[in-house]
């Protein structure tokens, strides 16, 4: 199949019924279940026509099922939760039941870039046609709720009118493109890999040659030493590495993924020169979409064929089937010392600065992104940047401006020097909104973070907690320091409340590990700032020289950390 048209080069006969896992290049075309029907029936993209003639017109009412809760998400939309249903209710309800008649609206924001401009469009939407939400994710999306369908249109409009989109930023498609925050002005980059980035993004997002993919699909492209771009855990990443005799250009990983069934990424031993990631990218997602799993939805990323295929497998057939040529043996990256957010006050190879701050666990508003903005004004910038921490940068700031930029970003309650707590701390949407999830996480976990604030004021060691309202790992709970995937668990009284379970020592620090996870142990939610205080002092009295918690929690004795 070549990268540009998709087209396959070659088939094999079809497997025997016990083995069809829906493999479209091994010949299974039958639908298996019925996400793979509604997408063979119409394609996602085109439900837009129908959200603009018909459904904004007409209301909630008039939106069609497989519309409803499945194409729509190919443009960004997904129905929010009904207020007042609580966790236990979550897993045994159908989908109507859940469904309240307002929309979470994802804008994709590739690289985490965002103009001065595009700032403004956002605040005005979210200000507009959200009450105020906005949400900065782990994806450098942002998230708005209390969408009307009747709104859609005008808020596309408004966004469009300045490169914005929504496109793809959810459903069985090629999400946002992660990319370093600091792409083109650290002073260390290996390599600016925005023009891979753009390039991706302007062939193939929207393109009906990969809207109908197995299930979602992840990318990372960043050429930075500091591996900002959480790689170890996408379908594909491109990583910055110096080959000795080519020089700079990206090390390629495929099969990353976290959820119910979490798998590091695997390397595959090949370099890739800049101007060939969207080539290497179209190949890698080519394989997806022809050998991916489409009979069982909980099978179906592409980090099961992956884990089955191995990286040697993997890496012949992209280059013979896809590729039609072989890929250049090249070098591992190595990360270089330091912390991955880019938080503080940095300066960029150009004389000018950065500075990177904090929101608590991602959670801004419209009126905060606009005085954000008329900041970013002052100081004479134009380039805002989302991390994969749920963190906030402001790009070419003059020296003699970025004093007064921190002190005003920190009266708007983001600190550039923030405490260990508020810094390491991220957290999924929850119950608020989220259908899937069974606790609430973002209130709480501000709540938790201002108490070890008061409880621990002087603690200054990296540690990083990752609260999750569901099992499905949004906020990377298996390779935080501290994990919590919430659940209904019991507490002392016998009575059904939220909670946690617990991972620990988890990292993505180049010597990559999942959390543990203790027998038996789970956490009653109102109890969480106690337990963490509890670990972050047990941490600092026991761990040995400079040991990270990471590594302090992963052979300390259980009953340390319970």
């Amino acid at each position: 199949m070549s990268a540009d048209t998709g087209s396959p080069v070659r088939a094999t006969p079809r497997p025997t019924r016990t083995q069809d896992q829906g493999q479209w290049a091994l010949g299974s075309r039958e639908p298996l279940n019925p996400n793979e029907v509604f997408k063979r029936e119409d394609d996602g993209l085109n439900v837009r026509a129908r959200i603009e003639e018909v459904y904004a017109k007409q209301g909630f009412a008039s939106i069609a099922p497989a519309d409803l809760r499945g194409r729509m998400r190919w443009w960004g939309l997904y129905t929010q939760r009904k207020p007042g249903i609580d966790g236990g209710r979550t897993a045994v309800l159908e989908p109507h039941e859940l469904d309240d008649e307002y929309f979470m609206l994802r804008v994709r924001l590739d690289g985490g870039r965002l103009s001065l401009a595009q700032l403004r469009a956002v605040a005005d939407v979210s200000e507009r046609y959200a009450r105020g939400t906005a949400d900065i994710t782990d994806r450098q999306n942002i998230q708005l709720h209390w969408v009307r369908i009747e709104d859609v249109p005008a808020i596309w409009e408004r966004l469009e009118a300045v490169g914005l989109s929504t496109t793809e930023a959810c459903g069985d498609t090629p999400r946002v493109v992660l990319g370093s925050p600091v792409a083109g002005v650290a002073a260390d980059e290996i390599l600016d890999g925005t023009p891979a980035i753009d390039a991706i993004t302007e062939r193939y997002i929207g393109d009906p040659a990969f809207s109908n993919l197995p299930r979602k699909f992840k990318t990372a492209v960043s050429g930075n030493p500091h591996l900002d771009v959480v790689h170890e855990i996408n379908d594909v990443s491109f990583v910055g590495v110096v080959h000795p005799e080519h020089g700079p250009g990206f090390d390629v990983w495929v099969g990353g993924g976290l959820s119910t069934s979490a798998h590091l990424a695997q390397r595959l031993g090949a370099w890739v020169p800049i101007e060939e990631v969207p080539d290497v990218w179209a190949g890698v997602i080519g394989i997806f979409r022809d050998y991916g799993y489409r009979r069982l939805r909980n099978r179906a990323r592409l980090k099961y064929l992956v884990a089955d295929w191995g990286a040697e497998r993997f890496r012949d057939v992209l280059e013979t089937e896809y590729l039609h040529r072989p890929l250049l043996d090249g070098p591992a990256p190595v990360a270089a010392p330091g912390r991955r957010d880019h938080l503080g006050v940095h300066r960029q190879k150009d004389g000018r600065f950065y500075v990177g701050v904090s929101p608590t666990v991602g959670r801004v508003s419209g009126g905060l992104l606009a005085r954000v903005a008329d900041l970013v004004e002052a100081a004479g910038s134009d380039r805002v940047r989302l991390t994969v921490e749920q963190k906030l940068l402001v790009l070419d700031v003059p020296e003699d401006r970025a004093d007064a930029l921190v002190a005003g970003l920190d009266a708007l309650g983001l600190p550039a020097h923030p405490s260990e707590f508020r810094r390491g701390t991220i957290a999924c949407t929850g119950i608020e909104y989220c259908k899937l999830a069974i606790v609430e996480t973002k209130a709480r976990s501000a709540a938790a973070v201002a108490s070890l604030e008061a409880a621990l004021p002087t603690f200054a060691h990296p540690l990083t907690l990752n609260v999750n309202g569901c099992p499905n790992s949004c906020a990377r709970i298996q390779t935080a320091d501290i994990g919590l995937k919430g659940q209904i668990v019991t507490d002392d009284e016998g009575r059904q409340v939220e909670g946690f379970q617990v991972h620990l020592g988890g990292t993505l620090d180049g010597a990559s590990a999942f959390g543990r996870k203790l027998r038996g142990h789970k956490v009653v939610a109102d109890e969480l700032p106690q337990y963490v205080e509890r670990l972050a002092r047990g941490f600092a009295e026991g761990r040995q020289g400079d040991e990270t918690f990471a590594r302090w929690a992963q052979r300390a004795d259980e009953e340390a950390l319970r």
